[in-house]
């Protein structure tokens, strides 16, 4: 029959035999680092302690997870992030009680044993054989500090932490050996600070600050007698004695502590009774992990700052490499984000739009000159939790970096590329183009960069009202949002001129794949995202250069040292010339085009409004020479909702336009981003202008139309007679259809 007893497990002899054997194994262990590896090997089954005489590098200072913790431009805290919650301290910074408490209770003996105390060993098995049971056991501080590198390494792996903490005799001896030859290399001072920044104390705290800011909100440096022996409690069972969960066996297990500290002399009997008496008084501190943290509504934009550091090959060759950079933490990382921006923009993104909507919107701003995201924002909030409306669908950006699969037609906005593609080729802005409402251009007549007809079927192209019709020149197109004369203007300057200039802009597609050489991408038929269109806008206010996006400004890791960090690439795209020019003509959109409600009146501003079939998207994007900001609204689910008659934020829209719901809340948020005091102006120069016949005789001002009746074209001299109604905002200017684009462009 098997020598067990009653209840299951070992019978008394039997635990006897373990430890004996464990003590003798142990013997044998000290005694192996004068003996060959071949001779300590043989005292075990073949391959239980492989490399039994190399310890790994990272026993002696491993590579701890712990917070990471992200700042604004400013250095004000967006949030922490982290796998475990862990600030690793110096030995110095903890208290003297907590380092007395946990050697009291773990192991007495800790300076004046070497890594294997034999005594306490036989100790601890003739108590547990005087007991019947396991009541005491016989790891020493070191040892314990072994293993709990091992399952530090393990990860949240079940396999790998069943592993780590599987209790055979090859693992046993593998311990031991590392546990030797630790207190050799590393020293017990050493020794003890690492056991302390690595150990688990429950309520996801590991490591000794963390707990002591988890259960007092004090640093570790600061812990009085009982409040160390509170935590040092802990450690042989966090669940069990949970001070946050059970007070009454918490208090218990503390009283047992101090008992310890008084019996090896740490403190005096009287010191113990009175921390003894001391209620037990916490001060619990919850942790705020993650991106849903982030203050000012920046979630989003601290998922992408994550996005790029486990995404960049600058944060490690592989995909693996930086997973497990973003997992160890203790990154400082300083960001491009602008408290003042973010704050603005959040405040713009949810004044209009309820994060309950069926539509939501978007909000990014960018620091011409320099790539800088300077705000991210939505109305939705971040986070998981749909029945608050949250989500993690970043809508700002493409889809390698958390965003919707394809991203969103641009409409109108996307009308200054072909404009600044016209320029750089030659082309006046006063080129003027008559049309009806509606045109058919031949397919063929808009050539690929290999020369290749785009389409050989024709492209019939429409603004919205019939109305919408007469002679416009480049400012007056621009102003009015004509998509007949963009598509007459990408035909001259050229579709690949177009394509080309888009890719020196920044504007890129939000499913990551190339811009197909369709003719519709002068209306925006062509996906994007808001992010990319502020980094476009931005390159005019730049006087035409371009620089890449950035999120970080540095990285520091835990040992002090700087990490390498992406930067933004700057190239001129275009002729300052040419920028200064599309700066000006844009001036007007704001002044009496379809952007008059967001105009800003203290300072330089220009902008585009934009809107696609059916309304499904709008868009307003514009900047001054210091901050170009872009807004989004649409749908953020599966299927694309038209805007007419629809309630948002509720408020009642017949119909959405880019001047009239993006372009307020673009204009809240470069007011509240924009210093009062700091005014720079885009730089001068003159816009060529076409004029009918029969006006010749009138004066320039009088050409751009009275202040307030931007909406009436019968006002404008480009073309006499026609009206636009006044609810014609926002770029919506009909639609085009041909089968090199699906029948869909933007307006």
């Amino acid at each position: 029959m098997p020598k067990k007893r009653s209840g299951g497990g070992l019978t008394t002899t039997q635990q006897a035999a373990k430890f004996l054997g464990v003590a003798a194994l142990s013997g044998v262990v000290l005694a192996g680092i004068a003996l060959p590896a071949a001779g300590a090997l043989g005292l075990a089954a073949k391959g239980t302690v492989d490399g039994f005489d190399e310890i790994p590098a990272n026993l002696k200072t491993p590579p701890l997870s712990q917070r990471t913790t992200i700042l604004d431009n400013q250095g004000g805290q967006i949030a922490t992030v982290y796998s475990r919650d862990r600030t690793v301290v110096p030995l110095k910074s903890i208290s003297p009680y907590m380092q007395k408490a946990i050697i009291a209770i773990e192991d007495a003996r800790f300076y004046e044993h070497g890594a294997v105390d034999l005594k306490g060993i036989l100790r601890a098995m003739n108590r547990n054989v005087q007991s019947g049971g396991t009541a005491q056991g016989a790891s020493t501080l070191t040892q314990q500090y072994v293993k709990n590198v091992f399952v530090e390494e393990a990860g949240d792996d079940p396999a790998k932490v069943a592993e780590a903490t599987q209790q055979t005799l090859g693992r046993k001896v593998q311990e031991l050996k590392y546990a030797i030859q630790v207190e050799e290399e590393l020293g017990k001072k050493k020794i003890l600070e690492n056991y302390l920044n690595i150990t688990f104390f429950g309520q996801q705290a590991y490591g000794v600050e963390a707990a002591s800011q988890r259960y007092f909100s004090k640093s570790a440096k600061d812990l009085k007698v009982e409040e160390a022996a509170l935590l040092a409690g802990i450690v042989q069972s966090p669940s069990r004695y949970d001070p946050v969960n059970d007070k009454e066996e918490a208090t218990k297990r503390r009283n047992t502590v101090l008992q310890r500290m008084a019996d090896v002399g740490d403190i005096s009997k009287e010191e113990a009774a009175k921390a003894q008496a001391t209620p037990i008084k916490l001060k619990v501190k919850r942790p705020q992990n993650g991106c849903i943290t982030a203050v000012s509504g920046s979630g989003f934009f601290c998922d992408y700052v994550r996005q790029i550091v486990t995404g960049d090959p600058a944060f490690g060759k592989t995909a693996k490499d930086r997973a497990k950079l973003w997992a160890v933490g203790g990154l400082t990382i300083k960001t491009t984000l602008d408290p003042r921006s973010q704050a603005a923009s959040n405040e713009a993104a949810t004044s209009r739009v309820n994060k309950d909507d069926k539509i939501a919107d978007a909000v990014v701003q960018v620091k011409p000159g320099t790539g800088q995201i300077m705000a991210m924002a939505q109305s939705r909030p971040y986070g998981l939790d749909q029945s608050k409306h949250q989500t993690v669908l970043n809508l700002n950006v493409d889809h390698k970096m958390g965003g919707s699969y394809a991203g969103f037609q641009v409409g109108s906005t996307f009308k200054p590329i072909t404009a600044a593609a016209a320029l750089e080729k030659g082309i006046s802005p006063a080129q003027s183009f008559t049309s009806d409402h509606q045109i058919v251009l031949p397919g063929e007549s808009f050539r690929t960069c290999d020369n290749r007809p785009a389409d050989n079927r024709p492209w019939e192209v429409s603004n919205e009202l019939e109305e919408e019709k007469g002679t416009f020149d480049m400012t007056s197109a621009l102003s009015k949002s004509i998509n007949t004369y963009f598509a007459k203007l990408e035909q001259k300057a050229g579709l690949c001129e177009t394509l080309s200039m888009a890719d020196k802009v920044g504007y890129i597609r939000g499913n990551n794949k190339p811009l197909q050489p369709v003719a519709s991408t002068t209306l925006g038929g062509q996906e994007s995202t808001p992010l990319a269109m502020a980094s476009v806008y931005a390159t005019f206010a730049n006087r035409g250069k371009y620089c890449s996006p950035i999120a970080i400004l540095s990285v520091t890791k835990p040992d002090g040292k700087q990490m390498n960090v992406p930067k933004s690439k700057c190239t001129q795209a275009m002729s300052e010339h040419t920028a200064d020019t599309i700066n000006q003509m844009l001036k007007g959109v704001v002044e009496d085009g379809t952007g008059k409600q967001a105009g800003l009146s203290d300072r330089d501003n220009a902008g585009k409004t934009g809107t696609t079939d059916e309304r499904k998207n709008a868009w307003f994007v514009g900047y001054t020479p210091n901050l170009s900001t872009a807004v989004w609204v649409g749908s953020d689910g599966a299927q694309q909702l038209p805007m007419s008659n629809i309630t948002i934020g509720g408020q009642y829209y017949e119909d959405v336009c880019g001047g009239c719901l993006p372009g307020p809340i673009w204009k809240t948020a470069m007011t509240g981003s924009l210093n009062a005091s700091e005014t720079p102006g885009f730089t001068p120069v003159d816009v060529p202008r076409s004029k009918p016949k029969e006006d010749r005789g009138r004066n320039r001002d009088e050409d751009k139309g009275k202040p307030g009746d931007g909406d009436k074209p019968g006002d404008n001299s480009p073309f006499p007679g026609t009206s636009i109604p006044p609810d014609l905002l926002g770029g919506n200017t009909g639609h085009g259809r041909g089968q090199n684009d699906g029948g869909k462009n933007g307006h």
